[in-house]
């Protein structure tokens, strides 16, 4: 006689969550129950894209509901999650408790300000479609803003963008609002000249793009000093006001501050009761589980793991995609064996096959990293579009994001450039409005 079902609970609709509800759903011996606190998987690589107006939000994102509606064995649900009970086996959220047999928390990770929480209103960072958003409507604004003064030091502050964080997203950040300033807006406006636009990076550290090796870090920051952009190497920002940045004894006068440095887990993964590293990433075991809990894994940005030689595996979406393949597999396998009642094969250690990492720092300039394998400049470049275009989901997405790079390649335009405001009510009048006649 065959047992019930297992039961899966996801927290999480990342890389990492998608891929182990996609596995999951390919078997028949578990149910399972998605939350995620909004309805759309993103891909979050080109995230900076949507933040410059390359990109629609809609091109790189996809509703979670339709990405798992084959599968009939798997429930979406919107919802918050506000904490697990390991010990009677229990999410909780804003849309009810959930049993699980099976656990898999994959929330991701935000961006940290080291202890100054209140720069995230100067300082939005990137992690998401909303802020993406509110960078591209500040951005576009700074420039309408110093359209619309004669004051020249006011133009000055308005024009000058800071960029804090020299990993890939403050490169390619820095990079596309660069190009855009130049090419894309020079001919847009009258009072101004955009082209004249400063873009600062500010990185903490000796170089930019750490994890890749000196040549390619030394190739990134002479692309990206090519186009203006002016690369600051060993200061640190401690400050962040409306009116700029305080590096050191200078304060730096900037209308608009992106800050793209250090990021920190959701911190769900402090409900866990388990350790975590210093950036709040949960350690756990070689098949991702937590320490003394077998059935309950973590996985994503959320995960501190390493590899075989004892090395951290890097925050990056490949990992996240394999990450939750593994554990489809794993705990299909297992509900299978359960159901006809008999014992689970041993688990094996999870593997990472890194494929390599690359960057793009603008209009036919990249780095790309294969093992020993190196490419920069415009081979790179094309290889950085064909896999991040093989990766997006679904055809619709893929045909889009093609012909709007195809477009922008062509004619530099930039077709996304919509300053939308935040509030949504229209203002009203304290009386009827009045009619000439």
């Amino acid at each position: 006689m065959s047992r019930p079902n297992r039961k899966v609970v996801i927290v999480g609709g990342g890389f990492a969550g998608i891929e182990a509800a996609k596995r999951l759903g390919k078997c028949d011996c578990v149910d399972v129950i998605m939350i995620d606190k909004s309805n759309h998987h993103v891909f979050q690589p080109l995230l900076y894209q949507v933040a410059m107006a390359g990109l629609d939000p809609s091109d790189i994102a996809s509703p979670i509901r339709s990405m798992l509606s084959p599968f009939r064995n798997v429930r979406t649900l919107l919802g918050n999650v506000t904490g697990v009970d390991v010990e009677r086996r229990l999410v909780y959220s804003d849309a009810g408790k959930f049993e699980f047999d099976y656990l898999v928390v994959a929330c991701g990770a935000v961006h940290s300000y080291f202890g100054n929480d209140q720069w995230e209103q100067h300082a939005p960072g990137l992690k998401s479609l909303p802020q993406a958003t509110e960078i591209r409507r500040r951005v576009l604004l700074a420039f309408e803003q110093a359209e619309r003064t004669d004051d020249p030091t006011e133009q000055d502050h308005w024009m000058t963008f800071v960029i804090v964080g020299g990993g890939p997203t403050g490169v390619e950040l820095a990079g596309a609002i660069a190009e855009m300033a130049r090419y894309t807006l020079k001919r847009d406006f009258r009072s101004i000249d955009a082209s004249l636009a400063r873009v600062i990076l500010v990185q903490a550290g000796e170089r930019i793009l750490e994890q890749f090796p000196d040549d390619l870090s030394e190739y990134s920051k002479q692309a990206l000093e090519s186009i203006g952009v002016e690369v600051r190497l060993g200061d640190q920002v401690t400050e962040v006001t409306d009116r700029g940045v305080q590096i050191g004894d200078h304060f730096l006068q900037a209308r608009t501050v992106i800050w793209a440095a250090g990021v920190q887990a959701s911190p769900l993964g402090q409900s866990l009761g388990v350790p975590t590293d210093r950036s709040g990433r949960v350690v756990v075991e070689p098949d991702l589980s937590i320490p003394g809990k077998r059935n309950i894994f973590v996985a994503g940005d959320m995960a501190s793991v390493k590899d075989e030689d004892g090395k951290g595996l890097p925050g990056l979406a490949p990992v996240a995609i394999q990450q939750g393949r593994y554990l489809g597999e794993l705990i299909s396998r297992e509900a299978q064996c359960f159901v006809i009642d008999r014992p689970a094969p041993e688990r094996s250690r999870f593997k990472y096959l890194d494929k390599g990492q690359m960057a793009t720092i603008g209009r036919r300039r990249a780095v790309a990293q294969s093992g020993r394998f190196k490419l920069t400049g415009r081979l790179a470049w094309m290889a950085w579009l064909l896999i991040h275009i093989a990766y997006l989901n679904g055809f619709r997405n893929r045909t889009f994001v093609f012909l709007s790079w195809a477009w922008s390649y062509l004619t530099f335009a930039r077709g996304a450039r919509l300053i939308v405001p935040k509030n949504w009510r229209i203002t009203k009048t304290s009386g009827p409005a009045k009619t000439r006649g």
